[in-house]
């Protein structure tokens, strides 16, 4: 019996082109090009399934034109790079990979937390350029993490975890706001305070974005957000682009209307926005909150299983749309 065709969109492990091949025909992508749609679209023609990584995008028209594809596994817990209702239209499955990242992106959120509150960007610019030549009282002086308010828009795993580490490590206090409330042992496991989106712009310290993006969510901190915070305050985006308004943060960071910015994600990504290029007050890194090797790996796994175990045994691991399966493309 010939095996079932997928392809692999980026470049990923070694090990796990090795492990897809022992069950497919696998046409990679190790050089890592940057294919654009129209090349995506001939790649994936005959193609049952694809191993992404968030950045391609999946809508009807790709779909119509790949009608062998049956499933679309991301690399990756966030999946708006999917048209989830075309794909369940069309009986195409995505997964994605939860769970896997939860802590390491917790710990980069919460570092970046830190680098933006003790200014250490600012502060190594500033030594590398030869800069530092008598000590000051107030020199790069932040703001104070340990006992401040943590401010966490969306309370999934990764909230959490970022909320468990302020609360038990660093003696914050925390209040957040979510699309619904947690029960009440999640709470005090969090030692966390819901509050209305309003209180939380306005009493957070630090404000740290990690809800999933969607069109709701678009914008969901602008100038009038951003307007309501205090001007000591630092905003964390570990979520998404998109989720900010860069140009309106870029300025409110140039008139210190906030006191820093960290961003691991961009609007239009990997493009960054110029005017966030030339304002110092902000830590900007490419997309690595979830990047130790161990985590990538699981992730490459568990994106892995999930191909696997539907294209073999129609069971997959990590489904974001189960109702596609009963329309599913056979």
């Amino acid at each position: 019996m010939s095996k079932l065709s997928i392809l692999v969109a980026r470049a990923i492990f070694p090990e796990t082109i090795a492990r897809l091949a022992q069950c497919f025909e696998v046409t990679a992508n190790q050089s890592d090009d940057l294919w654009d749609r129209a090349t995506l679209i001939e790649k994936l023609r005959g193609k049952a399934g694809v191993f992404t990584t968030g950045g391609e995008r999946i809508d009807a028209e790709l779909l119509a034109a790949c009608p062998d594809l049956r499933i679309c596994a991301n690399m990756a817990v966030g999946y708006n790079n999917f048209d989830l209702a075309a794909m369940t239209a069309a009986g195409v499955l995505g997964t994605n990979t939860p769970d896997v990242l939860t802590e390491t992106t917790a710990d980069f959120g919460f570092a970046l937390l830190l680098a933006t509150a003790r200014r250490l960007t600012e502060s190594e610019h500033f030594l590398r350029a030869g800069q530092w030549n008598k000590w000051a009282f107030d020199m790069f002086a932040g703001a104070e993490v340990n006992g401040s308010t943590l401010g966490i828009l969306g309370m999934g795993r990764i909230g959490q975890g970022i909320a468990r580490r302020g609360a038990h490590g660093f003696g914050m206090n925390v209040i957040y706001h979510n699309r619904s409330r947690l029960d009440a042992a999640t709470e005090a496991a969090c030692k966390a305070r819901y509050v209305d989106k309003a209180t939380l712009l306005r009493e957070a310290d630090h404000l740290v974005l990690v809800l999933p993006y969607s069109p709701a969510s678009h914008h969901a901190i602008g100038a009038a957000e951003l307007a309501q915070m205090k001007p000591t305050a630092t905003l964390v985006n570990v979520a998404r682009g998109g989720i900010v308004d860069d140009a309106a943060l870029a300025q409110a960071l140039r008139e210190r209307r906030i006191a820093a910015a960290g961003l691991d994600v961009f609007e239009g990504e990997p493009r960054v926005h110029p005017d966030l290029l030339t304002v110092p007050n902000v830590v900007l890194t490419p997309h690595i909150a979830s990047a130790t090797v161990r985590t990538r790996r699981a992730m490459a796994d568990l994106a892995a299983d999930n191909l696997i175990n539907f294209l073999t045994q129609g069971q997959p691991k990590t489904p974001l749309n189960p109702e596609a399966l009963a329309g599913a493309r056979r």
